[in-house]
């Protein structure tokens, strides 16, 4: 009897840690701007709670928030002392959608917005700065509940986080109409193709980023370019590429893939679009991590 009461107990406790997965699995890749590595988190903290009291636990999904936050602010200190490609050029994991729209699943990961030119911000950030402020600030945790996290006390959590959303405020928020952006998007990608370095320039913020991230496999496509002509320069050059792109929904605004003759992934754009003009790109051509991404939604 104690075997099959212990077996069910396991079996609803494994029922109630699977209803806040999605939850979870948010948190994390807020954190650490990594799908693997959120996996991974949430992963670690099903393996904790199987062998926690649970009895002492009034509220599980806060419970487990607060779980997942430690361990990825422990992968994030483990991160900062073994980075191999630079932080400036360094572009987190995009989630792919087809241009039709997000579904459910990553719908509930993104959330409100997790938009890449934010998590480019929050990749910026200290550990503990990074972990206070999603914490509190997109999770409502307190900071009551954020200071043995981080190893402060409330009131230095709360400066932890003060400092982090000052720094995110500068991140460009997108227009929120998708069809203008699209607009924007789909001159940008015309031009590219058939080479018209004007019609680049027109829909290009003067003060533009451009950030590509090649990975350890690709050295040479790690750049940070800054200014609209610097920057229609460079998608000049990837000319060949953009004739291939197809129209995907990167973290849920307007971005594209580009193939290789062979089928595969060349490379991910999110452009993000403010004031009816591109004022961010994002662009992925690190061959190991497009591998990982799972890209069915755009190619069928």
């Amino acid at each position: 009897m104690a075997k099959d009461a212990s077996t069910g107990e396991n079996a609803w406790l494994a029922e109630r840690f699977e209803a806040n997965r999605s939850h979870l699995r948010g948190v994390a890749y807020r954190m650490l701007g990594s799908l693997s590595d959120a996996d991974d988190a949430v992963q670690e903290a099903w393996i904790r709670l199987s062998g926690a009291d649970t009895g002492t636990i009034e509220n599980l999904q806060a419970w487990l928030t607060t779980v997942v936050g430690r361990v990825c602010l422990n992968m994030l200190r483990s991160r900062a002392t073994r980075r191999e490609v630079p932080l400036e050029t360094h572009v987190p994991d995009p989630i792919v959608s087809s241009a039709e729209g997000i579904d459910p699943e990553q719908q509930a990961l993104l959330g409100d917005s997790v938009g890449l030119a934010m998590l480019v911000v929050l990749d910026s950030l200290t550990p503990t700065e990074r972990v206070a402020f999603v914490l509190h600030d997109i999770f409502a945790v307190s900071f009551d509940e954020i200071a043995p996290i981080v190893g402060r006390t409330p009131t230095a959590a709360r400066q932890l986080a003060s400092r982090a959303r000052r720094r995110v405020q500068g991140a460009p928020v997108p227009d929120v109409d998708l069809d203008g952006q699209w607009t924007v998007v789909d001159a940008f990608l015309n031009a590219a193709r058939v080479g018209d370095f004007g019609a680049l320039l027109a829909v290009l913020d003067p003060d533009i980023v451009l950030r590509s991230d090649g990975g350890m496999t690709h050295p040479n496509l790690n750049s940070l370019v800054s200014g609209a002509r610097a920057v229609g320069e460079q998608a000049m050059t990837f000319r060949r590429f953009t004739e291939t792109a197809t129209r995907i929904l990167v973290n849920g605004i307007p971005g594209g893939v580009a193939w290789m003759p062979d089928g595969s992934p060349f490379a991910i754009l999110t452009l993000t679009v403010k004031g009816e003009r591109i004022v961010e790109i994002e662009v992925l051509a690190d061959p190991d991590r497009l591998s990982q991404l799972d890209l069915t939604a755009v190619t069928g």
